[in-house]
């Protein structure tokens, strides 16, 4: 077996063991999640874990040794193993081996859980720590949604947060790492047009939100909404003139440019103790024209 159907009523997800992924979401016969495609991005939606964003030169740094930690950590290249499934919910497992403490000198016990409802599919990530010593981490997930959702075409969306926003994000520098310099955006209170341009220099990342949720909303008035309670960071990002948008809710980011801390240095990670776990949880919304 290499993945899962969830159905519920006429809506319908389907699960990759391979990272705990969700390849497909479906309701009413309209797919939301997009494809994939080698040509442009490969991934359909990832797990972040236990790094979210770039990290300086591919590594990070614990107890004064280097280790191979690069974007967004290992998860999605792992295989996890089916701990629960009914139709409509699963939860899928990952614990640590030596692939992992190769690159990551910790014990973890990672879980995923996808639980689908008519119009909504929410998704968990639930982390313990077995070990005797702290462990740092950090998640996120990195759907990408359809853009456009209807047959109004691409022009005319927008994101639409819950409450007013700054209109600006820091500046990535070369390999993604966050800048303390900021660049503008055309945020107007609550709304951010979207355009290619906007994406021009990567990723939109909103860092320590005031919002709890979002709005995806395209031309046709399609739109999906993501709550996302317990992350405090949102990247939004695409590739211009591709035909996705991803809304990735984070507890953390990119190294900041020039970073040379230990990884629990690393702004906003989460240092879990020893018999400690920890969850967080993200629901999307479709809601039709």
């Amino acid at each position: 077996m290499t993945e899962i159907t969830l159905t519920h009523g006429d809506a319908q997800a389907t699960v990759a063991l391979l990272g705990a992924e969700a390849r497909q979401w479906r309701v009413a016969g309209r797919d939301l999640l997009w494809p994939g495609d080698p040509a442009i991005w490969p991934d359909i939606s990832p797990i972040l874990y236990p790094v979210v964003g770039w990290t300086r030169n591919g590594e990070e740094r614990v107890d004064g040794v280097t280790y191979p930690l690069a974007l967004h950590g290992f998860a999605r290249f792992e295989t996890f193993a089916v701990e629960t499934s009914t139709p409509d919910f699963a939860r899928l497992t990952l614990s640590d081996n030596a692939n992992t403490r190769a690159i990551y000198p910790f014990a973890f016990a990672l879980a995923v859980e996808y639980r689908l409802t008519a119009d909504a599919l929410a998704i968990a990530i639930e982390v313990a720590n077995p070990g005797e010593r702290r462990a740092p981490y950090a998640c996120g997930l990195h759907p990408g949604f359809r853009w456009p959702l209807g047959a109004a075409g691409r022009e005319g969306a927008l994101v639409q947060f819950e409450k007013s926003e700054r209109p600006e994000v820091p500046e990535l520098a070369p390999g993604g790492l966050i800048r303390a310099t900021t660049r503008p955006i055309p945020l107007c209170g609550r709304n951010l047009p979207l355009s290619d341009a906007l994406f021009e220099h990567d990723a939109l990342c909103f860092l320590d939100c005031e919002s709890r949720s979002l709005s995806f909303i395209d031309a046709s008035g399609a739109s999906i909404t993501m709550e996302y309670e317990s992350f405090q960071h949102v990247g939004i990002w695409t590739r211009p003139h591709a035909p996705f948008i991803c809304l990735e809710p984070w507890t953390s980011c990119s190294d900041p440019d020039g970073f040379t801390g230990d990884l629990f240095e690393k702004p906003d990670m989460r240092a879990l103790e020893p018999g400690k776990r920890a969850r967080h949880e993200a629901r999307f919304v479709f809601r039709p024209e």
